[in-house]
């Protein structure tokens, strides 16, 4: 009967979700100063996301690299830019790798995200050439309005990426016999 303690009616459980009903989490990861081999006088202070076991290149579903924009002085056209960082020696140390183009009002700052999936896909399959990242927001005037460090003012608005992992299906079945 449906009471039964021991539960050993000889019924398989089988608990099992397709694909379309996989358990997602969303992670929000800070960035941190790269480390100073990629750096020159200091500089850039932005941007190293370091990654856990949990995260697979088959699992991500969607990686989203938020900036704050400060205002702009007029309303303009905004290149925002990340480059790859590699270590100084290595010669070419900026690799550009997304480019999104953003119109903004003057006097207004913003969030804006850009897609970085790929980026992440690489880093998690070539943890080697992961050596952080450099944002840049460049106006018509070439001010750049990306937030990058905590200036005066400005704290909690440091880039964050976004991760979105799939969980995968769980499926738990007893052995009969």
């Amino acid at each position: 009967d449906q009471y039964d303690v021991l539960g050993d009616d000889n019924k398989d459980v089988v608990m099992e979700d397709d694909d379309e009903h996989a358990t997602t989490e969303t992670i929000v990861m800070m960035a941190t100063e790269p480390e100073s081999v990629v750096q020159v006088d200091g500089e850039p202070k932005c941007c190293f996301f370091s990654f856990t076991q949990k995260f697979q290149a088959s699992r991500i579903m969607r990686a989203q690299l938020w900036v704050h924009l400060r205002p702009a002085d007029e309303a303009t056209t905004v290149f925002l830019q990340i480059s790859r960082l590699m270590p100084v020696t290595d010669g070419n140390r900026h690799i550009r790798i997304r480019s999104l183009k953003i119109d903004v009002n003057s006097g207004v700052s913003s969030w804006q995200s850009i897609d970085v999936k790929q980026v992440l896909t690489v880093w998690l399959r070539q943890p080697e050439t992961n050596w952080g990242i450099e944002i840049n927001a460049f106006d018509s005037r070439g001010n750049d309005l990306a937030v990058t460090s905590a200036e005066p003012g400005e704290e909690g608005l440091q880039p964050f990426m976004e991760v979105k992992i799939s969980e995968g299906p769980k499926r738990a079945r007893r052995d009969t016999g």
